[in-house]
């Protein structure tokens, strides 16, 4: 006997969905999830030595870049009416209201930043590409384990055109700011 399989109806979730479950008590805002692409994915768990990087960069950025941009950490953008994404931090264009009524768009986020201890292969393959999709204009990766930031620039049909590597003892400036040198030891901790 030979075993047929049928194709399941698969349905997307839209922001809007996605925010009505959270209402509706079946997410708990405390949960580790993000919307990518209409699907409910469940994030990692935030390890001490994640937590301690971010809090250091975001240190860093309000420092170094705070009288020119919002710096935003773990709190989701809307990228789309299926993608709401919870990056470890952002740099966002100013805005009189400081997001206070919506969550950021696409257009206002200038750089994402992503730190990975044990996620590397899984933003390299599923949030990269997103956020290119996005347009977002410019995302680091911090990959802890290789000791390497990697900088995807140039958004082209779903892609990043330019992707560079940069290593402790090099300087690196957001593309939205190339006069504010940053030191990738200092990113990297």
């Amino acid at each position: 006997m030979t075993q047929m399989t049928v194709p399941l109806p698969h349905r997307k979730f839209t922001v809007d969905d996605y925010h009505a479950m959270a209402r509706a008590g079946i997410l708990d805002e405390d949960e580790r999830v993000e919307l990518i692409d209409g699907e409910i994915v469940e994030m990692p768990p935030i390890g001490p030595w994640h937590a301690w990087r971010v809090d250091g960069i975001t240190e860093l950025f309000r420092r170094t870049l705070g009288d020119v941009a919002h710096v935003r950490a773990q709190n989701p953008a809307r990228l789309s009416a299926y993608s709401e994404p919870v990056p470890d931090l952002m740099l966002l264009r100013r805005r009189e209201d400081g997001y206070r009524f919506a969550h950021p768009g696409p257009d206002d986020v200038l750089l994402v930043v992503e730190v990975a201890d044990t996620s590397a292969a899984r933003d390299r393959r599923v949030k990269v590409p997103h956020y290119a999709r996005a347009r977002i204009p410019e995302v680091w990766l911090l990959d802890m384990k290789r000791d390497a930031l990697s900088v995807f620039c140039d958004p082209e049909q779903g892609e990043y055109r330019t992707v560079q590597v940069a290593h402790r003892g090099e300087r690196i400036a957001p593309g939205a700011f190339p006069d504010r040198m940053l030191e990738v030891s200092e990113l990297l901790g």
